[in-house]
């Protein structure tokens, strides 16, 4: 039995209906688990292979927790501009100002933040570009389409269910994606969840859209968006739908700041409605590392932008 089946905790029953998409994925209990937190300390083999067991690896408190408070705090001080943050708040909290936003600004705010030296200096801490090069046996490249995301409580925004390879087809599959939690994200503010054991579902999905795929275009085949996939690249926006029919659970977690989890680019995973009892906002970013001596997908050397279709 692998370490994590050892450690595998028993079905939680959520202090509220977790919803995504229309869908309340804690009618079944059954369906829903906690995911396994790994203490960084115990080494990079044990780690390697927590990562290739579980297509997920889940580092506590790996990042100075003071740091990425700051950093959230920074955030949401530039995007207060644009109405998102509860004026006279500390930017730190992202309290949300419900009504009245820019979107407009707010979007425009965004996208010049992800362009910024100091997203790039979050995202490239030395302890985490040590770690990645060491995980990766060799020079790690991080690419340059960073993502950074922010979602209000009251609101349906919800990512459906998918994995990353969808979307970086013209490069390496050894691919790794951290999904770092900017500030402490409880499972009510709708962080990510994750199918358990999805990585080898994600593995023979990818195999049977190469088959299918053949008589495409080289463009076509790199595509999330070619005739052989659903609409965005997504696996389904029915969370409750996936656990049956895949028979296995949705994990999920309440993150702290400082938090890391490295997923394989076949995990399914998703995120919930954020319904934050404290009216929080959530604010993440998601990440790609890769070996730089493996082919890197073009597409991923220009900046995030909104409606890129990646």
């Amino acid at each position: 039995m692998s370490s994590r089946a050892a450690d595998r905790k028993p079905d939680r029953a959520p202090a509220i209906d977790l919803v995504a998409n229309g869908k309340i994925l804690s009618t079944a209990p059954n369906r829903l688990g906690e995911l396994v937190p790994t203490d960084p300390s115990i080494g990079m083999e044990a780690i390697r292979r927590l990562y290739r067991e579980s297509g997920y690896v889940w580092l506590k408190r790996f990042l100075d927790p003071d740091v990425v408070n700051a950093f959230r705090g920074w955030v949401f001080s530039h995007l207060a501009r644009g109405g998102l943050v509860a004026p006279g708040s500390d930017p730190m909290l992202g309290l949300s100002a419900g009504t009245g936003v820019d979107k407009g600004q707010v979007d425009r705010i965004l996208m010049s933040l992800v362009r910024s030296v100091a997203f790039e200096g979050f995202c490239a801490q030395p302890r985490l570009a040590g770690f990645m090069d060491e995980f990766l046996s060799g020079i790690s490249y991080l690419h340059k389409r960073k993502i950074m995301r922010f979602t209000q409580p009251g609101t349906t925004t919800a990512t459906p269910a998918h994995y990353d390879l969808v979307y970086l087809r013209g490069g390496t599959n050894r691919l790794v994606t951290a999904w770092i939690p900017i500030g402490d994200t409880s499972v009510d503010m709708g962080g990510l969840v994750y199918l358990e054991g999805s990585h080898a579902i994600g593995v023979r999905m990818e195999e049977e859209f190469s088959r299918k795929s053949r008589d495409l275009s080289a463009g076509e085949r790199v595509s999330a968006f070619n005739r052989n996939m659903t609409e965005g690249g997504w696996v389904s926006k029915d969370l409750p739908d996936v656990a049956e029919r895949f028979g296995t659970r949705w994990l999920i977690a309440d993150y702290e700041a400082g938090d890391v989890v490295l997923h394989s680019p076949y995990m399914i995973h998703a995120s919930t409605t954020n319904q934050s009892v404290s009216n929080r906002i959530r604010l993440s970013t998601d990440i790609r590392y890769q070996n730089v001596d493996d082919e890197i997908d073009a597409r991923w050397g220009n900046h995030w932008s909104l409606g890129d279709m990646l």
